[in-house]
């Protein structure tokens, strides 16, 4: 019999016969992670099972399919304990290694505790425990982000790399000057932004922005600027800050878009700076925060402004960095005919 879906199924036992249980179907059947039978000591208890489908029927007596049903094979707690890493809690994935009394744990976490078993003590050794792989490999387990929207249902195995590039998992605070480790979705983290940080918040697609510096020639403890802007019903965030690239100081600002980079392809964003006659632009697309800024800004996706040319901009004596950078967002418009994308400037 080939194992190749799981569903979850609630009952009371010895409440109902078998024509009652056969007669579930897969859309009655409840989607989140499996949940905690209630106490043992209650006759009528709910218990919730396992149970995994043979799509070409379930053999019988003959060896013959007779699409019986569902067969059931553990309690739904256990499968997902059995799976669980004693030390990490993370689910396990190949190789799966167990002691020789039968306890289990994850490779990685195998090194951490000195091949020792963390339950009973005894030498790990290199036994694996293959049929708990196998057990694994027949779920099809709902995405852990099911709370926060996303439908889908994968393999065991396939589940961990779906999960890594979920478009429904939380994003992590986009604020550069500190090591923040906020995670959220984009209204509580625009909450967090003005509200934690104190960031700057303007609606409108168009910005004019001037930067000072005292020192421009100490980059080290330049501080790093942050504003947000609501415009199109999205929030952008507007990035200026100092580094040292190779010997020389420059000044960087670039826009990142606070959602995927699929809908951040929908959007255009110029910035220009200039002064005495000359002027610098940049046009691009904004990055995603799914990218880190230290990714964005190593990657030099902005307007990148040297020092002497700061300088020059900013006029006077040169002892002091006065820049003025405006710019606008405008959303690009898909054409129906040539699949091509024209700017919609009229927003």
């Amino acid at each position: 019999m080939e194992l190749d879906s799981i569903e979850c199924v609630s009952y009371s036992d010895g409440m109902e016969d078998d024509d009652d249980a056969a007669a579930v179907t897969s859309s009655q059947l409840p989607r989140p992670f499996l949940k905690s039978a209630s106490s043992a000591g209650s006759a009528a208890a709910a218990v919730n099972v396992v149970v995994v489908s043979d799509r070409a029927g379930t053999a019988g007596p003959g060896g013959a399919g007779t699409g019986a049903g569902p067969v059931v094979i553990s309690p739904a707690t256990g499968v997902h304990e059995l799976l669980e890493c004693p030390v990490c809690t993370n689910s396990m994935y190949p190789p799966i290694h167990q002691c020789q009394n039968g306890h289990t744990l994850c490779s990685t976490c195998k090194t951490r505790v000195h091949n020792r078993c963390p339950t009973c003590r005894q030498e790990l050794g290199d036994i694996r425990c293959l049929a708990l792989e196998k057990v694994a490999e027949s779920l099809e387990l709902p995405c852990k982000y099911y709370s926060l929207g996303c439908p889908e249902v994968f393999p065991y195995y396939s589940k961990l790399k779906h999960e890594s590039q979920c478009n429904f998992r939380p994003y992590n605070c986009p604020y550069a000057g500190s090591e923040c480790s906020v995670v959220g979705d984009i209204p509580f983290l625009v909450a967090h932004l003005r509200d934690d940080h104190k960031v700057d918040m303007h609606s409108g697609c168009t910005f004019n922005h001037r930067y000072v510096k005292s020192n421009p020639r100490e980059v080290e403890n330049a501080t790093w600027m942050l504003t947000v802007f609501h415009c199109f019903g999205q929030y952008f965030c507007l990035h200026f800050e100092a580094f040292q690239l190779g010997m020389a100081p420059v000044y960087m600002a670039f826009l990142r878009f606070m959602g995927d980079e699929n809908d951040a392809r929908n959007y255009s964003y110029s910035l220009e700076v200039g002064a005495n006659g000359r002027k610098m632009i940049w046009e691009g697309t904004p990055r995603s925060i799914r990218d880190s800024h230290r990714k964005v800004r190593d990657s030099h996706d902005g307007l990148i402004i040297q020092r002497n040319m700061a300088l020059f901009f900013s006029g006077g004596d040169r002892k002091e960095l006065k820049l003025r950078v405006t710019g606008r967002i405008w959303k690009e418009q898909q054409n129906p005919d040539s699949g091509a994308c024209i700017p919609n400037l009229f927003s």
